[in-house]
């Protein structure tokens, strides 16, 4: 083997020992960056303070007339004339239609000639009676003669007393012509017109509806009976009514708890009387109601948004003395007026998160929104 020959051949066996090092060598230790802290979560803060906060219960509730009746024809007739105006108010006594009344005066007129020939009649039967009770007394009749006359003096008597009656009833009938609002209130749409044919307690003539004070129905959920109870036994219980979306509502005081849960929706109805002064609210109208079942006094609140929900309930984010964001789990008694009464978990004068949630996490920086930056100053 020839000089060059080996040399070639140990290029090679050098060339793969370099290879094998190169693919076989330890891999360098990685370079240690260093770790960055996260920088500061802004968010808004409020401090918990102490209020008297009511214990509440929205409902939907509906209107409903104080008085309302639908009048009818107590005579039969025929629609003279319609006094009134739809939709107008009425005072108690005020003539609302007319009937024709020509058939029921002449049978007040035919009831008066009847009564006025019989008053005659007994005043003859009468006299009768004392003329023959003095030609008895003289002997010159008898004594049934006198009996006689005076059973028909009794009889005239009896027939006037009918007279009297169909008289009566005759005016009676003559008044039930004309139609009268039976309380005050309002008129509803009118349902008959002049010429109409009505029967007696029949065809439906107009409606009146009194709404000043109105009713106001609504159901309570069985299963705020026992609070419901209680608020009544300590008679604290108050209801506010108002319009969907209207903000607050007129004081309206109960008047009426059902004696029986309704199986079919698992509510107690409720009434409750509503003064209505300005008669804003209507029958059949949905109303907002508020049940005032409590007031807790002296309660720990925080701004509603300061509770958030997570798997094991509600927690707020407290800051720390050191600026950190902790978890704090509390328990709400209730919330009203977008401010949380908190039961459990929190303490007078603590800081509270209330913007700002999705970045924080248990341990993080805070940093408190300033008024300049465009989203909101200290509270």
């Amino acid at each position: 083997m020839n000089f060059a020959k080996l040399s070639r051949i140990a290029v090679v066996l050098l060339l793969g020992g370099a290879a094998a090092w190169w693919y076989t060598r330890p891999d360098p230790a990685p370079v240690q960056e260093e770790k960055k802290p996260a920088p500061p979560v802004p968010v808004k803060i409020a401090r918990a303070s102490t209020a008297d906060v009511p214990v509440t219960l929205d409902l939907v509730g509906r209107g409903e007339a104080w008085e309302q009746v639908t009048l009818k024809a107590r005579v039969d007739g025929q629609v003279k004339s319609v006094e009134f105006r739809e939709g107008q108010r009425v005072a108690a006594g005020d003539l609302l239609l007319r009937l024709d009344e020509a058939d029921f005066r002449a049978r007040a007129a035919q009831a008066e000639a009847t009564l006025a020939r019989d008053q005659a009649l007994l005043a003859k039967a009468r006299a009768d009676v004392a003329r023959y009770q003095a030609l008895k007394d003289q002997g010159f009749v008898s004594e049934e003669k006198v009996a006689e006359v005076r059973a028909t003096a009794e009889a005239m008597a009896a027939t006037v007393q009918a007279d009297q009656a169909a008289l009566d009833l005759a005016r009676i009938q003559l008044g039930h012509t004309q139609v009268r609002a039976p309380f005050a209130g309002l008129v509803g749409t009118r349902l008959v017109h002049p010429g109409t044919a009505v029967k007696v307690n029949d065809t439906e003539l107009a409606t009146v509806s009194r709404i000043r004070p109105l009713y106001v129905n609504f159901a309570v959920p069985e299963g705020q009976l026992p609070a419901l109870r209680a608020a009544l036994a300590a008679r604290r219980l108050a209801v506010e009514v108002a319009p969907p979306g209207s903000g607050p509502g007129q004081r309206a005081e109960p008047r009426f708890v059902d004696h029986a849960v309704a199986s079919a929706t698992g509510t107690l109805a409720m009434k409750a009387e509503l003064a209505n002064p300005d008669e804003a609210l209507v029958p059949g109208q949905f109303l907002d109601v508020r049940l005032v079942l409590d007031t807790l006094k002296d309660a720990v609140t925080v701004p509603a948004e300061a509770v958030q929900q997570g798997p094991k309930g509600s927690f707020v984010y407290v800051v720390t003395a050191d600026g950190d964001a902790a978890v704090r789990p509390v328990s709400l008694s209730t919330v009203r007026s977008s401010r949380a009464a908190i039961a459990r978990g929190l303490a007078v004068g603590e800081t509270v998160v209330v913007d700002g949630h999705s970045r924080l996490f248990p341990g993080a920086k805070v940093k408190v929104k300033e008024p300049g930056d465009g989203q909101g100053g200290k509270p």
